[in-house]
C-alpha cells in the first residue's frame, strides 16, 4: 500500500500538462492530495480525469500563461479560493527552447529562455507566499536543473541559476513563517515524444550535432549512464513536498544519477 502523504493537502502543480509536472500531479493523486493543475495548454484536463481516477480528493484546473504575473496571481486566486488555502507548491514550469552555442543565440531568443525558465517560479512564488505567511505554514519545491553546469544552454543555466538562488533566499526570509523552500535539480530526463513541443522549428543538422551533444553529455556524465524517467524526479519532488523532509529547507537536490553539477 502506498502511504498518503498528502491526505488533506492543497497541492499546486505548474506545468502539470506533461512530462515531471504530470508525473508528479498523479502521484500526489495517488496519496490523496487535492490538486490545482495549473498549464497553458488544455491538455492539462486530461491530466486532471487521470488525477482523479488516481485518487486525488479532488481535481481544479487553471488554464493560464505562467509567464505572466497577473497569469500566476489569477492560478493563485482559484486555489485559494476553491480549497481555502495552499500548503504545497511545485514550481515546475520551464525547460530549454533552443540548443545552442551562446554566441548563436540572438536577443530574442536569450529573453525568451528567461522568460520560459526564471519568470514562472518567480512569479507564482511571489503570488503564493502572502497565503502561506497568513496560514503560518507551506512548503515550495522548486524545479531547477543540473544544466546550471552544462553545454549550449546558457540563457537556460542562466534562468535554473536565478531558481536556485531564489529558492536558498526564499528559504532564508521565510523560515521564521514555518513556510520551507526547496528545489530539485533534475539530470537528463526522458519524457517521451512531447505533446507540447518547446520550439515547433525544425532543426538543422548543425543543431541536431548541438543537441546530441547534450544529450550525450547527460548520459556520460550520470554514473548510471542513462537519463531518469519523470517518475523517478517525481519522487524526489514528492519528498521535499513532504513532511519527511520537515527539516530541509533552502536545499538544491541534485537527481542526476549520481552527477552533483
Amino acid at each position: 500500500m502506498r502511504v498518503e502523504r498528502f491526505e488533506n493537502r492543497v497541492v499546486v502543480v505548474t506545468g502539470a500538462a506533461q512530462g515531471i509536472g504530470r508525473a508528479v500531479a498523479l502521484q500526489m493523486a495517488a496519496e490523496k492530495a487535492s490538486l490545482l493543475l495549473v498549464d497553458r495548454s488544455e491538455f492539462v484536463k486530461e491530466v486532471a480525469e487521470e488525477a482523479l481516477d488516481a485518487g486525488a480528493a479532488s481535481v481544479q484546473i487553471s488554464v493560464v500563461d505562467l509567464e505572466r504575473y497577473a497569469d500566476a496571481c489569477k492560478a493563485v486566486d482559484l486555489a485559494v479560493s476553491h480549497f481555502g488555502r495552499i500548503d504545497i507548491l511545485i514550481n515546475n514550469v520551464g525547460g530549454t527552447i533552443w540548443v545552442q552555442p551562446y554566441e548563436v543565440y540572438e536577443e530574442v531568443q536569450i529573453e525568451a529562455e528567461i522568460r520560459r525558465s526564471l519568470f514562472p517560479t518567480l512569479w507564482c512564488s511571489h503570488a503564493v507566499l502572502a497565503q502561506m505567511q497568513k496560514q503560518q505554514s507551506g512548503v515550495i519545491v522548486n524545479v531547477s536543473s543540473l544544466a546550471t553546469r552544462s553545454t549550449n544552454r546558457v540563457p537556460y543555466a542562466a534562468a535554473k541559476g536565478g531558481v536556485n538562488a531564489l529558492t536558498v533566499c526564499m528559504a532564508f526570509e521565510n523560515a521564521k513563517y514555518g513556510i520551507r523552500v526547496n528545489a530539485v535539480a533534475p539530470g537528463g530526463t526522458d519524457v517521451g515524444p512531447r505533446r507540447i513541443p518547446r520550439n515547433s522549428e525544425a532543426m538543422s543538422q548543425l543543431e541536431k550535432g548541438w543537441y546530441q551533444a547534450i544529450v550525450d553529455e547527460a548520459t556520460e556524465t550520470s554514473f548510471m549512464k542513462r537519463y531518469s524517467v519523470p517518475e523517478e524526479q517525481a519522487n524526489a519532488i514528492l519528498f521535499l513536498a513532504s513532511d519527511e523532509a520537515s527539516y530541509i529547507t533552502g536545499t538544491v537536490l541534485p537527481v542526476g544519477g549520481g552527477y552533483q553539477g
